[in-house]
């Protein structure tokens, strides 16, 4: 019986791939590729389309092209490798607790970074080594997360959850501790980082951290199968051959991994990963051979658009506020739906 479901979902992805995954492809990519190049034109110094193409091809005003290469493209390019992270690591979860209102942060990873990040702002230590302190906050937190849900002798959904709960309350509450005891000029510069903001991203950064969520997002993409399975259910995916524990491991590792370096880099920026994969299903179907990398693309458009409009007012708006603004009415959408389907 287990077989032949999932022989039957193998074939009917076929026509999905034609109907469905190929226009949603050149619909996310078309857009990210507008988003880019509006985003590139707009700002403080306002260009057109040829002004940016001399100054993309260092021609023209010198002041055009140093604005392109030196603030504006870095920022764009880290606003993509930040949402595509956020993206996949959010349907990587999604996926694997099969739960759909579940997001980067479940498992403590946003809670790890940010009490790193506070205490080495709080301390006075030097802001380049904020971003490399979140990371391992990120990393160590999730380490210890699943280690609390795998005692008992086996990987539980449940424990993971409620672990990953328990320390981002623990967490929160040290943070808070920490805000409250640093001086009023570090605090402004911890709530910045807290919300979340792509200001003043540069190469440095991106060079830093874009290889690692390159390797993380092809080794995400590489796991579709196993989500497939896991999504039939644990008795039909561990009759299919497939080790339920080993599975969710190695998609834990790469989610925290994708989601620890985007923070590391941009801070604390939620509903990216939580809205992203839901509006991607809604195009293509369950099937996660397409949702992953429909997921990444998404996520790097959708956080580009933030970026963007977080820039096109008088005054700056952090990119997290944004993002936090359009996606809490679709979060409360997605709650009331739930309700009313556990209701029915």
């Amino acid at each position: 019986m287990a077989v032949q479901k999932f022989k039957f979902i193998r074939f009917s992805s076929h026509s999905l791939w034609r109907d469905r995954f190929i226009p949603t492809l050149i619909l996310l990519t078309v857009g990210l590729v507008l988003t880019m190049a509006v985003s590139l034109c707009k700002g403080a110094v306002p260009m057109s389309l040829p002004d940016l193409w001399q100054a993309l091809c260092h021609q023209g005003q010198p002041i055009n092209a140093t604005i392109i290469w030196e603030l504006r493209l870095p920022r764009i390019l880290a606003a993509l490798v930040v949402g595509s992270a956020l993206g996949l690591s959010g349907a990587l979860l999604q996926g694997m607790l099969r739960n759909g209102l579940a997001d980067p942060f479940v498992l403590g990873i946003s809670s790890g970074a940010g009490l790193v990040a506070i205490a080495m702002i709080t301390l006075g230590v030097a802001q380049a080594w904020v971003p490399i302190g979140a990371w391992v906050g990120a990393i160590a937190t999730a380490a210890l997360v699943y280690a609390l849900g795998y005692l008992g002798g086996g990987l539980s959904v449940e424990r993971l959850i409620l672990a990953g709960v328990a320390i981002s309350s623990m967490f929160g509450a040290i943070q808070t501790t920490l805000l409250l005891l640093a001086d009023d000029g570090r605090i402004q510069a911890a709530l910045n980082w807290l919300i979340g903001s792509l200001n003043g991203r540069g190469w440095s950064e991106v060079n830093n951290v874009a290889p690692y969520v390159g390797m993380a997002l092809i080794a995400g993409c590489l796991l579709a199968r196993p989500l497939n399975l896991l999504n039939l259910g644990d008795d039909m995916a561990a009759g299919l051959g497939t080790s339920l524990a080993r599975s969710r491991l190695a998609i834990g590792a790469v989610a925290s991994l994708l989601a620890a370096s985007a923070v590391s880099m941009a801070g604390l920026i939620g509903f990216v990963g939580l809205v992203v994969p839901h509006g991607v299903r809604l195009l293509v179907g369950s099937d996660y051979r397409w949702i992953l990398p429909c997921s990444a693309i998404a996520g790097a458009w959708v956080l580009t658009l933030a970026d963007l409009l977080s820039r096109l007012g008088t005054v700056e708006l952090p990119v997290g506020a944004v993002t936090a603004l359009f996606g809490s009415p679709l979060f409360i959408w997605l709650l009331y739906r739930r309700g009313k389907r556990s209701a029915v």
